[in-house]
């Protein structure tokens, strides 16, 4: 049997938050898009892009406030 290179989804958590904050800053290469593409598992991204969302409302809010007050 052969694998066709394909690895299945076997990746670690800090993987997808790497992949999503990349994401979110814009930049990604092709290779590394595929690789994720193949490798990550998607209740991870979601979960991760979620926390991240989160996060960057937060810092949002904080420079607001900080700005006004």
């Amino acid at each position: 049997m052969s694998d066709n290179g394909h690895t299945g989804r076997k990746s670690s958590f800090g993987q997808s938050m790497k992949a999503v904050m990349w994401s979110f800053f814009g930049v990604r290469k092709r290779r590394d898009l595929e690789a994720d593409a193949t490798q990550l598992n998607p209740l991870h991204v979601i979960v991760a892009a979620l926390i991240c969302a989160a996060v960057f409302i937060g810092v949002l809010i904080l420079v607001v406030h900080a700005v006004v007050g």
